[in-house]
């Protein structure tokens, strides 16, 4: 089973191109997009466990510079 989420994030004015690149290269990143909006960059992410996608996003995404907040919406199917 593969656990699958989108995370949302705001950058430091002038970062979000910057920040998709980086984030773009983290293994269990699928996309990463810079736009325009709230939010600066839009990430799809998996893992094999929900413990895993959120070791994922505290470790190696919120830990990456120009990254002010982030918000993370798991994808449910029902």
């Amino acid at each position: 089973m593969v656990v699958q989420a989108y995370i949302l994030i705001q950058t430091d004015v002038g970062k979000a191109a910057e920040v998709a690149a980086a984030i773009s290269q983290v293994n269990g990143v699928t996309l990463a997009e810079d736009v325009t909006g709230p939010y600066d960059v839009i990430v799809r992410a998996e893992a094999r466990n929900v413990d895993e996608l959120g070791k994922l996003v505290v470790s190696k995404v919120q830990s990456l510079d120009g990254i002010t907040r982030t918000l993370t919406c798991p994808v449910v199917h029902i």
